[in-house]
């Protein structure tokens, strides 16, 4: 263990594998299967040693000035996990058990619980609220998810413009909180899986980036595609190549924007293009199936932190333990990421 002395740390058994999950500004989780360590108590900005897991944690850049939470891909009337369609030979795949509680009802009372924890001032949901893009599914969503009230902020994904359900469909959408402005794209297409923005929308993005007091952090369900890239495919599985070439255009010109955010992938990661440097291009892993997880922002005087949050409930544990196993046993590389991938601070631009 590193210099600096533990306030709190719950002592479990050891297990042979383990994840490294989370690292805030003095805390630590580590997963061992089912079985969960929190460390409390640790120093900001510090080096520290534990369970032969070598981590920095993350500085605390000024006075905190507000808390939000994100999720996506919840996907509420989901029945199998691990599907790839015109692929059966790819599982295994997953179902809740007779009697159990449906997952994705599971894993977002889940979510809903551990958000609620950090009373945030925002909740933003990025999309993927339902599986079948039906009014039934979205009521669900909104059961679990709309306690939050006047907190909650959603936008369509994908499986609602698949099936051309008219909910969350605003183009364009901004909270402000102390210390940031955070607007919300609804970056989806009728009748298809990938995305795309629209100029409106990228002209109502520039004059709100150009008018910002503050740093404005840009959310929505798909990825970007890298401009940067050695190929141009004629069909992309996030926002077209064309529109992501003006999207990336738009946040360059504007030093504002300090990080844009997307779910859709299912996958934790973190990409930079060159055309705009140190921003960060996140993607956030799904509540509804392994890693199970949520992101914390923490906004402060000099900076912002995101912090991934796995959901720690032994229901969610049980499961997710399942669906790690999802491809092949591949899925759990791809979609955990590296811990720069879920735990980093994102600066001011200059």
């Amino acid at each position: 263990m590193g210099a600096g002395s533990l306030a709190a740390v719950t002592t479990i058994p050891v297990e042979s594998v383990g994840e490294l999950t989370t690292v805030g500004t003095t805390e630590a989780v580590i997963h061992r299967g089912e079985v969960v360590r929190r460390i409390d108590g640790l120093r900001p900005d510090h080096e520290y040693d534990i369970d032969d897991f070598a981590f920095h944690t993350l500085p605390e850049p000024g006075e905190r000035l507000a808390t939000f939470a994100t999720v996506n891909d919840v996907h509420f009337g989901e029945t199998v996990c691990g599907v790839v369609d015109g692929h059966p030979e790819v599982g295994p795949v997953f179902s809740s058990a007779p009697g159990d509680a449906p997952y994705p009802l599971v894993m977002n009372r889940s979510a809903v619980a551990e958000i609620e924890a950090i009373d945030p001032a925002v909740v933003l949901v990025k999309g993927d609220l339902t599986s079948g893009g039906t009014m039934a599914e979205y009521q669900q969503f909104l059961d679990v998810y709309g306690g939050f009230g006047e907190r909650l902020t959603h936008v369509r994904g994908n499986h609602e413009s698949w099936h051309d359900l008219a909910v969350a469909d605003q183009p364009v959408q901004v909270v402000d909180v102390p210390g940031a402005r955070l607007v919300l794209l609804d970056t989806s297409v009728s009748q298809k899986e990938y995305g795309s923005v629209t100029d409106p929308q990228l002209a109502e993005l520039d004059a709100i980036a150009a008018d910002a007091d503050r740093p404005v952090l840009l959310f929505g369900h798909h990825h970007c595609w890298n401009p940067a890239s050695d190929e141009r495919p004629e069909r992309y599985f996030g926002i077209e190549p064309d529109a992501s070439e003006r999207l990336v255009e738009v946040v360059a010109r504007r030093p504002s924007i300090v990080g844009c955010f997307a779910g859709h992938t299912h996958r934790n990661r973190v990409r930079h293009f060159p055309a705009t440097g140190a921003v960060p291009w996140v993607e956030v892993s799904a509540v509804k199936d392994y890693p199970g997880a949520w992101a914390e922002y923490r906004v402060h005087e000099g900076g912002v932190l995101q912090i991934v949050h796995r959901i720690s409930s032994p229901e969610a544990l049980a499961w997710t333990e399942q669906t790690r196993q999802m491809y092949h046993g591949l899925y759990a590389a791809y979609a955990f990421g590296s811990l720069a991938d879920r735990c980093f601070v994102i600066p001011p631009r200059t």
